[in-house]
């Protein structure tokens, strides 16, 4: 699985109904209303990264009110799990 954050400019009056639209998209996991530079970012997940092309700019960039993206690909996956098995290496009692 290939996950991409895309870092989303939006029309600030409309933001609600644009993140909304862009949830709807297939292979669009979640989207986030945040602080800072950025309005919305967007988790978008496919099998192939021929698939990011049509998801993000054949879909995601066409919303109406979606001024702009940045995208940023994944190359790996840490959660909290993970990190509590990597650091508990070697620590046995």
């Amino acid at each position: 699985m290939i996950t991409a954050i895309v870092l989303v400019k939006a029309s600030v009056d409309q933001i609600p109904e644009i993140a909304e639209s862009i949830a709807a998209l297939a292979n669009v996991t979640e989207v986030y209303s945040v602080t800072g530079g950025w309005d919305l970012i967007a988790m978008v997940r496919v099998r192939a990264h021929e698939e990011l092309a049509e998801v993000i700019p054949g879909q995601l960039n066409k919303v109406p009110g979606v001024a702009h993206t940045e995208t940023h690909v994944a190359f790996r996956t840490y959660s909290s799990h993970d990190l509590d098995a990597a650091f508990a290496i070697g620590l046995d009692d």
